[in-house]
């Protein structure tokens, strides 16, 4: 095989989470060794200066190069993390810094592919990258990036989403996962799987697997609405109808649908449906249960149902998605007979759709 040469250009700047900026590289470095350096990745940690970076983690990172210097060079993948405040009691935003955001865009000229991993998909935004496209970013800054971006159609679900020559990610341990995708998309599924080996997880979490359980979406603002949910969490196995939750909460049908989409960016149907769709979800990873039983208890009905719910949501079956992410002592068997690439954590996460302020 001869040797390609790759720039990758990781983004430096000053508070950057650690993880989106070291878990790249490791995943391009076990590519050259699984090669014996064919793939010909060359990976450089740019940033304004050649001054010490320290990231969110509070580790300084060394640049190996600025911007400047990187400014008329061919460059093959552009990695952009991101970085986040605090901003009043757990709330969290993204930040973007002006010069970072117009060094991005002008890197951008000169990249074949460029990526972000988790709130860097804000840069992207901001930069104009993401305009006319569909992204993925950090669940806890969707509605921000939707609502700051309204050119960009967000979308919290999937770990990452590739849309031509762009690619963004989710979740901070998603870099792995992105990364992955694009050793794949240089040099085959092989490649990627002895990479994948090598880091002890999980080949290829499909792009649309969510990350994180309906429970852990943002809480509500109402009692009302959080006294739905949860009674929604307890009853799946009941019917569920919008007559039925608008009796509970003591209100009209019309003002139940108006109280889903103002407080929870959804419908009464579709919310039930992805709570029903997570209680399987559990289900299929840690228990025995049938697929008939799996969908009585969690309201389906029958298993045509269930499945219908399952392609609709997470474009897979009940069946191949127990396959992937079974867990316990079955699991742990598999994993014995077939080495450590069976499945890793299993990250999930409700679509948020964002049509009010973050």
């Amino acid at each position: 095989m001869n040797s390609v040469g790759r720039l990758i250009v990781v983004v430096l700047f000053e508070g950057v989470d650690l993880l989106d900026v070291t878990g790249p590289p490791e995943v391009f470095s076990l590519a050259r060794r699984e090669t014996e350096d064919a793939a010909g990745y060359e990976v450089v940690l740019a940033a304004g200066s050649m001054d010490p970076v320290t990231t969110a983690a509070g580790v300084r990172v060394l640049p190996d190069a600025t911007f400047e210097d990187l400014s008329a060079r061919r460059i093959d993948t552009l990695i952009v993390p991101g970085a986040v405040e605090i901003d009043g009691p757990s709330r969290v935003r993204a930040l973007t810094d002006p010069v970072v955001v117009e060094w991005v865009r002008r890197l951008a000229a000169r990249t074949r592919r460029v990526t972000s991993v988790c709130v860097g998909a804000h840069v992207l935004a901001a930069a104009g990258l993401l305009d006319g496209k569909r992204a993925t970013t950090h669940w806890s800054t969707a509605r921000q990036l939707a609502y700051e971006h309204p050119a960009v159609e967000v979308d919290a679900d999937p770990i990452f989403i590739r849309e031509g020559d762009v690619w963004t990610g989710a979740g901070i341990s998603s870099c792995l996962d992105l990364s992955l995708a694009l050793v794949a998309d240089d040099l085959g599924e092989e490649v990627a799987l002895r990479v994948a080996r090598q880091l002890v997880m999980y080949l290829k979490r499909p792009s649309g697997q969510s990350q994180f359980s309906v429970p852990l979406e943002q809480v509500s603002t109402t009692r009302r609405v959080e006294d739905l949910r949860h009674h929604i969490m307890r009853n799946l196995a009941t019917p569920l109808t919008v007559a039925d939750l608008a009796a509970h909460a003591h209100v009209s049908d019309r003002q139940l649908t108006r109280i889903f989409k103002t407080e929870l960016g959804t419908t009464p149907y579709a919310y039930v449906e992805s709570a029903r769709v997570e209680a399987a979800r559990q289900q299929l990873e840690s228990t025995d249960a049938t697929l008939e039983r799996v969908a009585s208890a969690c309201g389906f009905g029958t298993v045509d149902t269930l499945v219908r719910a399952f392609r609709r949501r997470l474009d897979t079956t009940p069946t191949e998605y127990r396959r992937r992410f079974r867990t316990g002592a079955r699991a742990g068997a598999q994993a014995v007979q077939h080495g450590p690439t069976g499945p890793g954590p299993v990250h999930r996460c409700q679509r948020l759709p964002a049509a009010s302020p973050p």
